[in-house]
């Protein structure tokens, strides 16, 4: 099977992004897809696979999200970004309301966050506080602020689906191997949280938050635009910062600006970055790539982000 694709990302987690508006791709091969094209090892690589998918009542486009363990997410927003920015290309649009998996996005095109990085603008949410969703079992209908018995940890964390799942704690100073070693916990789907869940160290510095994240099915990751939104809402609920005002959100991969609200919806604005554009074929029955064509570059943009890298790294 060959696939075309454009290779993107969004705060530098980076997809492989498939235009599958067509439908023409059986449903259940995605994960085995997703698992070809993310597979470091192989000739694409990525944080997951992101899917352009047809429009339906009240949404111009939709979106998917897989990971590079094939498991279906219920949103990315750096990915989101990137979906965005393609349905934006093909539609001539704008702006848009986008279906997610279990929700749906405001989307639309924003100021440069620096000159030639193209910028989007999310809205999503409402977060929600309710673990009896997740499920999140034994520690009680909402987490804030408060340790988690079953976690190998005396830190206390802030749980939001924004909507994924998210279990956020502030820290002095982002400890990695702490994180994953939290973040393995999760990632094993105990019987407390059999459908896992991100967990995100977060500081607070001077210059906005930084955020360091153990994403679900993937491990640790230099960039989480949902973790991004879920530590802002938490820092805000928590009174660390101040619901209404836009906050400059850092993590290994970029930046984000954000604005949390009290109704729980959060603004995220940042980089649709595309990088190259190519086709690859996918054993299926393998879950393998092979034989990459890069089609076309986008070296310019490139170039954008990676001076505005430095610029933010001083």
């Amino acid at each position: 099977m060959q696939i075309d694709f454009i290779k993107c990302h969004g705060s530098g987690n980076d997809f492989p992004l498939i235009d599958a508006r067509d439908g023409t791709v059986a449903e259940q091969t995605w994960p085995a897809i997703a698992r070809a094209l993310a597979d470091r090892a192989g000739p694409v690589g990525g944080d997951g696979v992101l899917l352009l998918t047809a429009g339906q009542a009240g949404h111009a486009f939709g979106m998917r999200m897989f990971n590079s363990d094939g498991s279906e997410a219920e949103t990315c927003l750096n990915g989101l970004r990137c979906v965005a920015r393609a349905g934006f290309e093909r539609l001539g649009l704008d702006h848009a309301r986008v279906a997610l998996k279990t929700s749906a996005a405001s989307v639309a095109r924003d100021p440069d966050l620096a000159p030639g990085v193209v910028t989007i603008r999310e809205v999503a949410g409402p977060a929600t506080r309710d673990v009896a969703t997740w499920p999140l079992t034994g520690a009680g209908a909402e987490i804030t602020d408060a340790p988690i018995a079953m976690l190998p940890t005396d830190r206390a964390f802030t749980a939001i689906a924004m909507p994924n799942p998210h279990l956020v704690s502030f820290v002095d100073t982002v400890d990695e191997a702490e994180l994953v070693a939290i973040g393995t916990v999760c990632e094993a789907a105990p019987a407390w949280l059999p459908n896992r869940a991100n967990v995100s160290f977060v500081e607070i510095r001077d210059t906005g938050l930084f955020v360091r994240t153990f994403e679900r099915g993937i491990g640790l990751t230099n960039s989480c635009g949902s973790a991004m939104a879920a530590s802002t809402y938490a820092a805000c609920l928590t009174g660390r910062l101040t619901f209404g005002r836009e906050v400059p959100v850092f993590n290994r991969g970029g930046l984000v600006r954000a604005q949390a609200e009290a109704d729980g919806m959060v603004r995220l604005s940042g980089n649709a970055t595309f990088e190259w554009a190519g086709k690859v074929v996918v054993d299926v029955e393998q879950a393998a790539a092979r034989d990459l064509v890069i089609i076309d570059r986008y070296d310019a943009e490139t170039q954008a982000w990676a001076d505005t890298l430095a610029a933010i790294a001083g």
